[in-house]
């Protein structure tokens, strides 16, 4: 089975799961059904078990599906207490469905595959040994692979359905009024977790700080929790960066980041009342710091900035440069206090962020959003899954939701990677499809997509923006680097990746050894 981008999916798999293949980018309007959570009615407003033990033992059963968010990212404590518990108890055949995972899990995960008490994953992401792990053939069953919308998606019309959620919140009362900007271990926003406590059949609070009734603000609210427990510690909020917040002194990605400067500010959508998403990382952050110069200097203030927020965002809100941030995730420390003091720092869960189907999400009101790659085709497709070696090591993230939503996408990457190809002829797994991108921006120059005509004319005009066919930038980067040689797969899948409307537009096979 071939689908629109012509990658060639399983077709035993498709037919056993009923899968489709990805036709196109548009969403149109359907109309869809959404499901709802069964509910435990119950009156006491004190929800706090007496053991985490209990609690697992009362409520969790072989062949159930469990989640967690991953806000605490590397300073989680939670996923591995919990993993301990329901491995020594000896549960099996369970399907783990988190919001994401990130590298502290990894042992964790790896061990409870090997013992059957994990056989299926759906994520949006996954890293390091868990990735390699997975990449060769640990795993009985394919991962399945979700944007931070379509996870959302998924839930909502119950492709996911959570059994139990087991959500860690750095302050609870004990009736479940929880948030993740007051206590010890702030990580601000709770967006991706706010689907699980919506939509999980039984909720499960896990915090080291509970306070008395009410509890306010409320992100989750009491009338979806079903138990409060108390920990010794949830989470180390200052390991929530974990160098995604160090801004770059690298001199190619200082140069990459003032090319996307010139793009964004030269582009027809720098007025006032833009809107933008930047994201994490080096080139990032000195990107809104560019921004930040060029929008003071020209006396232009944006409406919103979205996505995964750090300091510099939430920097331009104090500032007055931006209006509004909307906050699904935080990705530091300073951002997430940021969110208890500015009443302009709005939490949104991953619905209203970037949810294809439903009544209009945030990310279809952006102007211009700036992604990265591990690598980008000639034919503008984007992969930010598999590593040159074929790998898994990446996460869909949000990066198929903005791009489709956003008038102008901007993917930044080096030509070269150390001895690898950025810009290749053809990407080793399709996770955006070229049709959402629009300008890629290299250190060697930028490349237009040829359908953005009216971007081709405005660029043609700065002076000192050199502008090239990708397939330039590929023959440089190879010329750099030289042909790799072909990887080696076995015939087995070991991972689909979704478009964010529940279509099938790659498949990952397992690596040779």
């Amino acid at each position: 089975m071939e689908n629109k981008v012509k990658r060639e999916l399983p077709d035993n798999l498709m037919e056993k799961m009923d899968l489709k293949p990805f036709e196109t980018t548009e969403i149109g309007h359907p109309v869809v059904q959404r499901v709802a959570p069964k509910v435990r009615v119950t009156t006491g407003q004190n929800k706090i078990a007496d053991s985490l033990d209990s609690v697992i033992k009362d409520n969790l059963k072989d062949g159930m599906t469990i989640s967690f968010h991953h806000h605490f990212r590397n300073g989680d404590y939670i996923f591995n207490m919990i993993m301990d518990k329901i491995i020594s108890m000896g549960y099996q055949n369970l399907t783990l469905a988190p919001s994401s995972l990130t590298g502290v899990m990894n042992d964790k995960v790896i061990e409870a595959i090997k013992k059957g008490v994990i056989t299926n994953i759906t994520s949006s992401g996954m890293r390091g040994s868990l990735g390699d792990f997975v990449s060769h053939g640990g795993l009985k069953n394919p991962v399945i692979f979700r944007s931070h919308g379509n996870r959302a998606r998924s839930i909502e019309e119950g492709e996911i359905k959570i059994d139990v959620a087991f959500l860690g919140v750095p302050v609870s009362d004990p009736a479940g009024n929880a948030n993740g900007q007051d206590g010890d271990a702030v990580f601000g926003s709770l967006g991706y977790a706010l689907m699980d406590a919506q939509y999980a059949d039984t909720v499960i609070l896990l915090t080291d700080n509970i306070v008395d009734y009410p509890n306010t603000p409320a992100s989750i609210k009491q009338d979806q929790v079903d138990y409060v427990v108390k920990v010794d510690k949830v989470g180390d909020p200052d390991k929530i960066g974990s160098g995604a917040t160090r801004f770059t002194k690298d001199p190619k990605e200082l140069k990459i980041a003032q090319m996307v400067n010139q793009v964004i500010v030269n582009s027809p959508y720098y007025k006032p009342g833009f809107s933008f998403q930047t994201g994490s990382g080096g080139a990032a952050l000195a990107v809104t710091r560019y921004l930040r110069e060029s929008m003071l200097e020209d006396g232009i203030t944006a409406s919103f900035a979205v996505g995964g927020i750090t300091k510099p965002t939430t920097d331009l809100l104090e500032e007055g440069l931006v209006k509004k941030v909307m906050d699904v995730q935080d990705f530091d420390k300073g951002a997430a206090q940021s969110m208890a003091n500015n009443k302009n720092q709005q939490e949104i869960d991953a619905s209203w962020y970037a949810d294809p189907h439903n009544k209009g999400a945030v990310v279809n009101n952006l102007d211009v959003s700036i992604l990265s790659a591990l690598q980008i085709d000639t034919n503008f497709n984007v992969n930010v899954m598999t590593g040159s070696d074929g790998v898994i090591r990446g996460a869909v993230g949000g990066h198929q939701d903005s791009a489709a939503g956003a008038k102008m996408t901007i993917i930044t990457a080096p030509l070269v990677r150390g001895r690898n190809a950025t810009v290749v002829p053809s990407v080793e797994t399709i996770v955006t499809p070229g049709s959402s991108i629009d300008v890629l921006v290299t250190e060697r120059g930028i490349a237009i997509n040829p359908a953005r005509k009216d971007l081709i004319a405005a660029f043609s005009q700065v002076p000192g923006l050199k502008i090239l066919d990708i397939k330039e930038l590929q023959k440089m980067a190879e010329k750099q680097v030289g042909i790799p040689k072909p990887l080696e797969y076995t015939d087995r899948t070991v991972a689909l990746v979704e478009y964010r409307d529940g279509t099938v537009i790659d498949a990952i096979k397992e690596v040779k050894d």
